[in-house]
């Protein structure tokens, strides 16, 4: 892999449970892997000794918080935006040009592809060369970043997402380049917030609908988020989104029988347009 790549797993709290790691390995990527905790996490001689003292950058998190706008006054410190924000500063730092950046929770990379009218999805061997691909395109896109499918992009199968190939969102894997950092806003939901809040402004973050990442359900592996979702759940969560943009994001029940409260988006609200010249006025 690239010298000048890394991957960035952010983490707290799960010292040898870091699940993306082996992830990562069993599946043929060979290049950095570096963990991004917070100076509060009480297990950073169990990470160091796991992956090596270099290799676990540790930040201030209250010093981070100085640097967005968490968007409430509840003084709840247990969020991975802290993390989110300083990545690009250790990349910086390290001399990194690009970076993944990743939860710890990932159990597989993998591609998605119809056959005989069926969805279906198979584990990819080799990540350095899927990973040199995404690269290219976030290159020659002009993306913030570029970021896999999750889960629930693919419901419905072959008539879900996919069908699109790219989908202007990016939510919890990140490609990005060091050049052209951004910033996330908001305790949780800050993936959300950060796309629809930098589309407003004409900038692409895009989701390549051919390929998704699996993880562990999000209020299933101990540590990490899993205590805040518990906590707050996911009507409080949307809303962040709905402050930073009311005009065009609205929560609302989703699901197929066992509903939730989710945020809804309308990027006819969101996106500039590009209009056909015959609109324009001689």
């Amino acid at each position: 892999m690239n010298d000048k790549f890394a991957v960035f797993i952010l983490t707290h709290g799960r010292a040898g449970n870091v699940i993306t790691t082996k992830t990562l390995r069993k599946q043929g990527y060979t290049g950095k892997i570096y963990y991004i905790v917070d100076d509060e996490d009480e297990q950073i001689p169990q990470y160091q000794e796991e992956i090596g003292k270099d290799n676990v950058l540790i930040f201030n998190k209250k010093e981070s918080l100085k640097h967005f706008d968490i968007m409430d006054n509840f003084h709840d410190f247990r969020a991975v935006v802290y993390a989110r924000n300083v990545t690009f500063d250790f990349a910086k730092k390290l001399g990194i040009t690009h970076f993944l950046e990743l939860d710890d929770d990932y159990t597989v990379f993998s591609l998605r592809y119809e056959n005989y009218g069926k969805l279906k999805q198979t584990k990819i061997n080799n990540l350095d060369k899927f990973f040199s691909y995404i690269l290219e395109f976030l290159d020659v896109s002009g993306a913030q970043t570029v970021a896999l499918g999750q889960g629930g992009d693919f419901i419905g199968g072959i008539n879900s997402n996919y069908t699109s190939g790219l989908k202007r969102k990016a939510m919890n894997a990140f490609f990005c380049r060091t050049d052209r950092p951004f910033k996330f806003s908001g305790t949780i939901n800050e993936d959300t917030t950060m796309y629809v809040d930098d589309a407003v402004i004409g900038k692409l973050n895009f989701t390549y609908m051919h390929a998704m990442i699996n993880q562990l359900e999000t209020q299933s592996n101990n540590g990490g988020l899993t205590d805040i979702y518990l906590d707050r759940g996911t009507y409080v969560k949307s809303f962040y989104t709905v402050m930073a943009q009311p005009s065009a994001v609205k929560v609302a029940a989703m699901g197929d029988g066992h509903y939730r409260l989710h945020h809804q988006v309308n990027w006819n609200g969101i996106a500039p347009k590009i209009l056909n010249q015959k609109y324009r006025k001689e």
